[in-house]
């Protein structure tokens, strides 16, 4: 199976920055596209940002500008550098990878989540 752990989450003011690091582990073969998503309460879960193994990236137009994805797959991990965060950032950021694994088929894993909070 795959673990993918979520860190750098927490409480920053309006106009801060932040930086959130997603690591995978397991019986890795190859990691294909990684991704953030962010639900806050009472919302669907939306697509913040994502990175091919190529490094070609797609964001939502509300982070463009703001937020900036980028992996390292000699780590098998990606970041989101969220910069001038907003009140409307607030949400749970999970990680979501396309992996595929030496002992199942290829597959998209999901971490924990961790929170961002942004409050003055």
């Amino acid at each position: 199976q795959v673990q993918l752990v979520e860190s750098g989450g927490g409480l920053v003011q309006p106009g801060g920055s932040l930086r959130l690091s997603c690591a995978a582990s397991g019986s890795i073969v190859n990691i294909y596209d990684m991704g953030w998503y962010r639900q806050a309460p009472g919302t669907q879960r939306e697509l913040v940002a994502i990175i091919t193994s190529g490094g070609n990236t797609h964001y939502a137009n509300s982070v463009k500008g703001r937020f900036a994805i980028s992996r390292d797959n000699a780590k098998n991990t990606v970041y989101l550098e969220m910069n001038s965060l907003k009140l409307e950032d607030t949400a749970v950021y999970s990680c979501n990878a396309d992996v595929e694994i030496s002992v199942s088929p290829r597959a998209r894993y999901w971490g924990q989540g961790t929170q961002v909070t942004v409050s003055s």
